[in-house]
This record gives structure tokens, C-alpha cells and sequence, in this order.
């Protein structure tokens, strides 16, 4: 029931980001949006024996992400760029060792660049909390931290709709707050739509 109660409540925020999304006035494009509306779906893996990683976990990923742009373009040549604010709504769903979600919120800075015409290479770091029940005895906490950094690349098919392809890394403990304490240290791969308003 709960996991039901879960998926709906992550369902119905994201129905209502993309029809915000969806309802915009003038078209823009990367260089004069102020807003992104990111949806991001994957897979996502542990590594064991990566720092004190034991267990495998393996994860479907939907993450759905705001992006406030901070800043006009700045600097020039290849590096040219903006500052983006990301805010994320994660839904990973652990489908082994067991089902279980795990959810909550994470914050993230950007740098996207913009010197390109039809691609954007971008890159992210930034954290969140997590709560997750995975049952395992060597994770000493439901309530749970996250940080994590990554890099993707945009491919725009108009000029306000992007594709996204994102590798992310991804750690997850608690943060000495509850013994035991294995991190999880992933890697995540995600596809994803980008609006820009």
C-alpha cells in the first residue's frame, strides 16, 4: 500500500510540472530561457567493493527536475555557459535486492554550456535526503543522505525541447547517524525530455 501511495504521489507531481511545462507563452531557447522542466528515466547500479559498498542494488530511476537559470550567458569559447539551479523530485525504484522505493529531494548546480548550436554538454554536483526501507541489516537508517555529481548532453530537436542522455554518480549513506552504516555508491543512466521556457 505504501509503495502504491508512493508511486501515485510522484505520478500526479510530475503530471502537474509538465502541464505547467507545457502551458508556455513565447517560445524561447537555451540562451533566453529562464525555466527547464526535466523529465529523466534509467537504471541504476551499485558497485561493490567501491569504498565500503558490500551489497548489490539495482534500481528504475524517474527523476523529475526544475531547473532556474541563475545567470545570462557568461565567459567565451568553448566554455561559455550558464548557471543553472536544479531542484529534483527522485523516485528510485529498488528492484533487487527487494522492491522498495526510495524518494525525496535533492538540490544541484549546473553549469550548462552553450556555445554549441543544436548540442549542450553540461555538467552537475550537489545532494538530498533519501528515504528508503530496503531491509538490509547493514543500513542503520530509513532516513538517508545523498551526494552525487555527473555529466550529460542535450541534443535540441526544436529550438525550447531538448533530448537528454545523463551518467550520474550516486551515493547514498547515513551520514554516521546510525550505525551500521554501508554506503551505496552507484552509477546511474538516464534519458530524459527538457522543455525550456
Amino acid at each position: 500500500m505504501t509503495i502504491t501511495r508512493t508511486l501515485l504521489s510522484t505520478a500526479l507531481v510530475l503530471l502537474l510540472l509538465f502541464t505547467a511545462a507545457a502551458q508556455a507563452a513565447d517560445p524561447v531557447d537555451l540562451k533566453t530561457a529562464r525555466y527547464e522542466y526535466t523529465l529523466l528515466s534509467g537504471y541504476g547500479i551499485t558497485h561493490r567493493d567501491f569504498g565500503e559498498t558490500r551489497t548489490q542494488v539495482q534500481t528504475f530511476d524517474t527523476i523529475a527536475r526544475f531547473g532556474w537559470f541563475l545567470s545570462q550567458e557568461l565567459g567565451s569559447g568553448w566554455y561559455q555557459g550558464r548557471h543553472e539551479l536544479l531542484m529534483e523530485l527522485p523516485l528510485h525504484l529498488v528492484v533487487d535486492p527487494k522492491v522498495s522505493p526510495m524518494t525525496g529531494g535533492y538540490l544541484l548546480g549546473s553549469w550548462k554550456f552553450t556555445s554549441l548550436d543544436k548540442w549542450a554538454p553540461y555538467v552537475f554536483a550537489g545532494g538530498g535526503i533519501l528515504y528508503l526501507d530496503l531491509g538490509l541489516p547493514s543500513m542503520g537508517s530509513r532516513l538517508n543522505f545523498s551526494y552525487q555529481g555527473g555529466t550529460g548532453l542535450q541534443y535540441f530537436i526544436n529550438k525550447d525541447t531538448a533530448l537528454s542522455l545523463e551518467y550520474r554518480y550516486h551515493h547514498i549513506s547515513n551520514a554516521g547517524t546510525a550505525t551500521p552504516n554501508e554506503p551505496l555508491n552507484s552509477s546511474k543512466f538516464l534519458l530524459g525530455v527538457s522543455f525550456f521556457r
